[in-house]
């Protein structure tokens, strides 16, 4: 008698419960497929219905292989990633993607975004080379040919393509513990101008930048004064962990100083937040492959993977 059996099994799905079992989740197997949750969870009790077995043991916190599954996932594994292998080595015989790139951004956007990203890319792109420029001014890309520029997305003008390429960002102003066992933390903003704050000029203020904040619609600059002023993120920082004043810096780079004790943030409920970096370029320039993948690699997803 022969054997039933499944001629034209869906692979899509096998390489869906491929992705289920190694992640334990159905939400962070559908994030990283790119498929809405319930659609793979459908396609999963597709699955084994069609093979009349239970592949996955599954609760309200997580889900796992039967032993029957752990057999599938040991069987179709090692195919899936022969097969990825030999895709990766065919594209090998393609044109490698090659070029240079110029891009002049803000020393925060250089740090917390830029740097980290080319970190991931450029291992995987030895033809690419990219020149970066860390210019606090609003460049003018198109007459500095640069082949892309990075702000916070108000400052984009108009007739630009913009990526988004961050989260929404905020400030902080803190202290250290030193500082404010000499002084009073301030409760709102007008109480800075009797504080030594360490000052920041840009070049597109043409003075020393006022701190900006807002609450419950309520926007209001303070110009702020001290002993210290600096036209970079490394010695502010530097300044207020050694308790030579208060200090306006991004969140991202004081968080871990905050949790350690090193600084005490204040005047959080009045720290606004700002629309995130954007990459932005001439819409009617012509860019190559490698401007494209790497516009690709710096592209901000707001996919957030929860189990």
């Amino acid at each position: 008698m022969a054997n039933k059996s499944m001629p034209h099994e869906n692979f899509n799905d096998l390489a869906s419960f491929a992705m289920v079992a190694k992640e334990r989740s159905f939400t962070k197997a559908a994030a990283k497929l790119g498929v809405s949750q319930s659609a793979l969870s459908q396609s999963m009790r597709a699955l084994e219905e069609r093979l009349g077995l239970l592949l996955l043991t599954r609760t309200t916190r997580s889900v796992s292989p039967t032993e029957a599954g752990e057999r599938l996932l040991c069987t179709i594994r090692p195919r899936f990633e022969e097969i990825e292998f030999e895709l990766a080595a065919l594209s090998e015989l393609r044109d490698k993607p090659a070029g240079n790139i110029r891009i002049t951004a803000g020393e925060h956007a250089a740090l917390s975004v830029l740097q980290p990203a080319l970190a991931r890319f450029l291992p995987h792109y030895p033809d690419i080379h990219v020149e970066v420029t860390v210019d606090n001014g609003l460049t003018d890309i198109s007459a500095d040919a640069y082949d892309a520029g990075i702000r916070l997305g108000e400052q984009v003008a108009k007739d630009m393509i913009a990526v988004r390429i961050s989260p929404d960002m905020h400030m902080a102003v803190v202290g250290s513990p030193a500082y404010f066992a000499a002084h009073p933390q301030p409760v709102i903003p007008e109480d800075l101008t009797a504080h030594n704050c360490i000052g920041m000029r840009l070049p597109t203020y043409g003075g020393v930048f006022s701190w900006e904040f807002g609450k419950e619609g309520h926007v209001m600059n303070v110009r702020v004064e001290g002993q210290l002023i600096f036209n970079n993120i490394g010695m502010r920082l530097s300044s207020v962990l050694s308790g030579l004043g208060l200090a306006y810096l991004p969140e991202d780079q004081i968080t871990t100083h905050v949790e350690a004790g090193h600084l005490i943030r204040v005047l959080e409920d009045w720290c606004p937040s700002f629309s995130g970096y954007h990459l932005y370029y001439p819409s009617r320039k012509h860019h190559s492959q490698a401007f494209s993948l790497l516009v690709d690699a710096l592209r901000y997803s707001n996919t957030r993977a929860t189990n």
